[in-house]
């Protein structure tokens, strides 16, 4: 029973993450159409960047400790794409550069929404899975 919790737990965190880049894709969208300037843009974006980068970094520390390792492997490449672009100070939207990198920060959430969604569909089995095992028991 524990485990179901804790397939659900993940579930939701994955899919805050998912909303986060969401958001991030939208705010985008909205600069590309001149729905909004690129200042609120990007200061809408850097506001959900670091929070983005916590909770995934939760998520993998969560699989860790509740000793679900290979799920924490596959966590591993998103972590340490997060860590790389933090360290390497590119994790922020220049205001003076979105609409020169407009397409590559567009392509970089659209890569990691891919990457969640599988990760998503996976939480989703394993919540399946162990719900139809409880109910064995």
């Amino acid at each position: 029973m524990l485990d179901i919790f804790i397939w659900l737990i993940s579930f939701f965190i994955i899919i805050a993450i998912i909303v986060l880049l969401i958001y991030q894709l939208t705010c985008l969208a909205d600069l590309e159409f001149d729905y909004i300037n690129p200042y609120d843009s990007s200061s809408r974006i850097n506001k959900v960047v670091l929070p983005e980068f916590f909770v995934q970094g939760f998520l993998c520390l969560f699989y860790l400790v509740t000793g679900h390792w290979v799920m924490s492997l596959l966590c591993t490449p998103y972590l340490y794409y997060n860590v790389k672009v933090y360290m390497s100070k590119q994790h922020l939207v220049d205001v003076t550069e979105i609409f020169n990198s407009l397409d590559r920060e567009k392509n970089r959430r659209y890569y990691k929404l891919a990457y969640l969604v599988i990760l998503l569909f996976i939480s989703l089995f394993w919540i399946i899975f162990s719900a139809l095992e409880y109910e064995d028991d």
